[in-house]
């Protein structure tokens, strides 16, 4: 993990990161997070080099160690209507807008900026992996949106999203094939449009 420069001692960092662009159904979520500099967290990294178990541990402390977090989560129907890039960029800017703390930069994973964001900010490819405020957020982004699409289960059963999250898994492509999309897909996604598409005649 790369290490504060002496550029940023005075800046109040925000890192920022989504979790759930690729899959085929459910939120994409998105976090932002000030780390304090005085409470150094060991094991921070991107969320999807993880175990599962790994980021259970680390998000409460992640949670109990920053100056600020927020946590936003944009559903189905604004992906449908933004797209899922569009989508992404506004919950990235919610996200920041959220925060308790106004940040002076905002570190944002990707090579992609949303527009008219609240303070002045960098787009890091690869970020999740070398700064740590970014990873922090990819953690609390991840497992806030596992927890979601758990409990999406139990809602619509027989999809398996306990399992894959609503990625398009072997299972889940199954899945669809036999039950048809429900509420939480993504009806903009090809694996799903193909399956909409004999009700367009």
């Amino acid at each position: 993990m790369r290490t504060t420069d002496a550029t940023r001692v005075n800046e109040l960092i925000a890192g920022v990161d989504e979790a759930g662009r690729g899959p085929l159904a459910g939120p994409v979520v998105v976090a932002a997070v000030i780390l304090d500099p005085r409470r150094l967290l060991t094991g921070l990294a991107d969320s999807k080099v993880l175990s599962e178990a790994q980021r259970d541990v680390l998000a409460p402390r992640i949670r109990a160690a920053a100056l600020a977090f927020s946590i936003v989560s944009v559903d189905v129907d604004e992906i449908e209507e933004l797209n899922i890039l569009g989508a992404t960029l506004i919950g990235m800017k919610r996200a920041l807008l959220a925060l308790s703390i106004l940040p002076t930069l905002a570190l944002i994973d990707g090579n992609r900026l949303p527009k008219a964001l609240p303070c002045r900010a960098r787009a890091i490819v690869g970020g999740d992996a070398s700064e740590a405020a970014i990873s922090a957020a990819s953690i609390l982004a991840k497992t806030t949106r596992d927890a979601i699409m758990r409990e999406c289960d139990a809602l619509h059963p027989g999809y398996g999203f306990a399992r894959h999250k609503g990625y398009a898994t072997p299972e889940h492509l199954q899945a669809l094939v036999t039950l048809g999309p429900c509420a939480l897909h993504r009806r903009c996604f090809a694996p799903v449009q193909r399956l909409l598409l004999p009700e367009l005649f």
